[in-house]
């Protein structure tokens, strides 16, 4: 287990007065804090807009039902990458965060485009910006990830995490796409972007 003082955090630059991000935090925080900052793989990336968190506390994680082969990731270190296949077709990536042995993690939904953009019209097979990124399965497939990214740290390459230069205006919602625990308001978005994968309410 790791001692809270020596788990890992995604330093900001000295000149941004924002926390950093302590991936040792509670799921729903980390994925306030992700938004606004900027993600690459490889060099291909651009700003997080959308997240969802997922603690095991909860029906709707991974992690509710225990450790299996699929889901050992999820349950830490923190600041590691947990891949999932959604629906036998789109690979979908999550951070993982809280203490090792917890369980939690915080999904990856949309991506406003702002590097490598010709790659991820490859990979897509597509132009509209606006489509490249706005969704878990669009994620995955635009940043090439894929299962051997499955247990890769955030601090190293081909990761790049870069904490927001300033407090991001965020928005929350109720988490799509799953069929339990939909109450919990624990999607979040960049207010007013046009990349979110579907809209907030009262944000349409």
């Amino acid at each position: 287990m790791f001692a809270a003082e020596s788990l890992p955090i995604v330093t900001l630059r000295p000149s941004s007065n924002v926390e950093p991000i302590d991936f040792s935090a509670p799921a729903a925080l980390v994925a306030q804090r992700l938004i606004g900052a900027i993600l690459t793989v490889d060099g291909v990336g651009g700003r997080i807009v959308e997240t969802e968190a997922y603690d095991p506390e909860e029906p709707a994680s991974h992690a509710f039902c225990g450790p299996t082969t699929r889901n050992t990731v999820l349950f830490g270190p923190p600041a590691h990458v947990y891949v999932y296949r959604s629906y036998g077709i789109h690979w979908c990536l999550n951070f993982v965060c809280r203490e090792e042995g917890h369980g939690a993690g915080v999904l990856i939904r949309a991506i406003e485009p702002l590097t490598g953009l010709d790659t991820m019209r490859q990979r897509r097979g597509l132009e509209p910006i606006r489509l490249l990124c706005s969704g878990p399965g669009r994620v995955g497939q635009a940043l090439g990830i894929t299962h051997r990214h499955n247990g890769m740290s955030l601090l190293e390459a081909p990761f790049h995490v870069e904490a927001p230069q300033e407090p991001a205006p965020i928005v929350s919602g109720p988490r799509i796409g799953i069929t339990k625990a939909i109450a919990l308001p624990w999607r979040f978005g960049l207010a007013a972007s046009k990349f979110w994968s579907k809209p907030f309410p009262k944000h349409t």
